[in-house]
């Protein structure tokens, strides 16, 4: 069978690459071309686009970028007619897949969709042209099939892909992981401030503002597999600051903490069971626009899932350094630590278990050979 995937930003590397395993144990003669990032192209299959190609965020930066986009839609849809598939696979990524989507329903091609568009956090409205675009769709979040069963729309709840892709990883020694980055005996306060240029800017100069206030501790920025280390530079001054590239999963389990921006990464760092205060600042003309479409009650995914605040979440103006400041003390509480414990535990049972990218694949695989 042929494949056609689309993915993009770091997350959907990730998910797309297990998908892509999946669907090569499922199917032998698998032949998969697809939109992703370096994992996906590790993996086998014909990448044809990088996700850093579009990596835009935020409403004003996708306007300003509004004439590269077409041309890569354009592009997009003439790439898949000369593969010609048996299936179009999207993964999240909304505002460009379901653009093809559309397209690709009435060129009659068979939609899947993995890890649902966010229509259930903003423009519900999106949901009416999903069920006639999308064949099947799957999705990796409780509340979500929950949310499409109110549109009289069937999807199927295949558990989170992240639970597999960090109980299947190598155990990290720890003292060889801090003999070669070299860090110090001191605990690791780790710092994920997103992946896209426009988020570091605005989060990872906060982050920092803390480091001569927690002497006791070492501070270390993951690096996105989509920057450079010359990027973080202009943002290091102090020695009690380390950068490890490409690394988080093994940062994330020998960490103490983290401060982390909002996205998959609040997720992440909880199923490593470290406690978290989660951040985020966008631009105030897309913070103001979010606001008006956006009706969540959380913006961090671990408390969407818990349906409560679990971690704390420092947004737009709150996101300051004497806010951070107070969040972290106490999040470094033993006290506030034992009860985060309990609730990660609680969010990992919510979330399904392991094979999420297994069923998804045989679910595919299944509906386009019948």
């Amino acid at each position: 069978m042929k494949y056609y995937i689309l993915a993009g930003e770091a997350s959907g590397d990730l998910h797309g690459s297990n998908l892509m395993k999946a669907l090569l144990n499922e199917d032998v003669n698998a032949d998969i071309r697809f939109w992703g990032g370096d994992l996906m192209q590790a993996t086998g299959g014909t990448l044809v686009k990088h996700y850093k190609e579009r990596a835009f965020m935020g409403f004003i930066e996708v306007i300003m970028n509004l004439n590269k986009i077409f041309k890569l839609i354009s592009f997009c849809k003439e790439d898949i007619k000369k593969f010609n598939p048996d299936v179009v696979v999207f993964i999240d990524n909304s505002g460009f897949n379901l653009r093809i989507a559309k397209w690709a329903k009435q060129e009659n091609y068979k939609t899947h969709y993995y890890i649902s568009p966010q229509v259930w956090a903003s423009r519900a409205s999106r949901v009416k042209a999903i069920k006639h675009d999308i064949d099947a769709m799957y999705v990796i979040l409780p509340f979500v099939q929950d949310f499409y069963k109110t549109y009289d729309y069937k999807v199927e709840f295949v558990g989170h892909p992240l639970i597999d892709a960090i109980s299947n990883r190598k155990q990290v020694d720890e003292f060889e992981f801090r003999k070669i980055h070299k860090l110090s005996k001191k605990p690791i306060i780790a710092l994920l401030p997103g992946s896209r240029k426009q988020e570091i800017k605005k989060m990872l100069s906060v982050m920092l503002s803390l480091v001569n206030d927690f002497p006791d501790y070492q501070f270390v920025i993951a690096g996105a597999p989509s920057q450079d280390y010359s990027f973080y530079q202009t943002f290091i001054k102090s020695s009690q600051v380390h950068f490890i590239a490409n690394k988080t999963y093994d940062l994330l389990s020998v960490s103490s903490a983290a401060l982390v921006t909002s996205g998959t990464a609040t997720l992440e760092t909880a199923l490593f069971k470290v406690p978290q205060v989660v951040c985020y600042k966008g631009s105030a003309i897309s913070y103001y626009i979010a606001k008006q479409i956006i009706t969540l009650k959380f913006i961090s995914l671990v408390n969407l899932v818990m349906d409560k605040e679990v971690v704390t979440e420092l947004i737009q103006n709150d996101f300051n350094k004497k806010n951070l400041k107070k969040e972290l003390e106490n999040i470094l509480n033993p006290a506030t630590r034992k009860k985060l414990f309990t609730d990660y535990y609680d969010l990992e049972k919510a979330l399904g278990g392991k094979g999420a990218s297994k069923k998804t694949a045989r679910l595919i695989y299944n509906a386009i050979k019948a």
